[in-house]
């Protein structure tokens, strides 16, 4: 029985994701919606990021800023997502010796 609910419960997860995928696959955006579409990355990191920015040293808080801002200057220059995580990863950690 444990392991029909677990594979039930797997099934409820993985449909709602992997179904999006395939359709939005053969789906043609306007441009505007695909410049708006590649810019979640970048606001879903700002949204895991900034609670740990204002948190970073309590005897410091602008080391987390300075590294929020290397973040945000990393993800406007284009790079990658997890460029800008370890960008900023460096940056705090240099400012912090």
């Amino acid at each position: 029985m444990i392991i029909l609910i677990i594979i039930g419960m797997s099934l409820v997860t993985m449909i709602p994701r992997v179904i999006p995928a395939f359709v939005i696959e053969k789906m043609q955006f306007r441009p505007w919606v695909n410049r708006w579409l590649s810019a979640i990355p970048y606001a879903a990191l700002g949204a895991l990021i900034f609670p740990g920015i204002l948190s970073v040293n309590p005897d410091k808080s602008q080391i987390g800023l300075l590294g929020g801002i290397v973040a945000v200057i990393l993800a406007y220059i284009g790079l990658n997502v997890v460029l800008v995580v370890i960008g900023a990863i460096i940056t705090v950690y240099f400012l912090s010796l």
